[in-house]
């Protein structure tokens, strides 16, 4: 079975994360993948693409490019803006077949499920529940 290119995503995602040795080098790197998401306009911060449970203001929209699932977000906050990037780098510029069929192991694999707050855990959840809902719809 060929790997998809969300599932090779979710394996260089993990690797990366194998060469910090602590908790707070990794919450370091979500922050700084946080600081490269691209401009999300101010325009696009209104309450049709508000993530609703997460703690932080959340903001996601979709496009369709050809056959794939474009998402953009952002966040007000530095550690959920990295989790966004996790997010869009796993998911982002998919087809939603390929979306529905990528279980998001990464957060057992990273540890992320048992180091996050279960506030950041419920938005990160609640953002990945909007992804594959967007993708059900497809």
């Amino acid at each position: 079975m060929s790997t998809s290119g969300a599932e090779q995503a979710q394996q260089e995602l993990i690797e990366d994360f194998e060469i910090f040795d602590n908790w707070m080098d990794r919450y370091q790197y979500i922050i700084d993948m946080g600081k490269q998401l691209p401009v999300f306009p101010e325009e696009w911060k209104i309450e049709e693409f508000k993530i609703q449970g997460c703690q932080s203001n959340v903001w996601m929209r979709h496009e369709e490019e050809g056959d794939k699932l474009v998402f953009k977000a952002t966040s007000d906050a530095a550690i959920v803006s990295g989790l966004i990037a996790v997010l869009l780098r796993i998911y982002s510029e998919r087809t939603a077949a390929e979306i529905r069929a990528t279980e998001p192991h990464f957060l057992a694999d990273l540890g992320l499920d048992k180091h996050l707050s279960p506030t950041r855990s419920n938005g990160l959840h609640a953002m990945l529940e909007k992804i594959y809902t967007v993708a059900q719809q497809k």
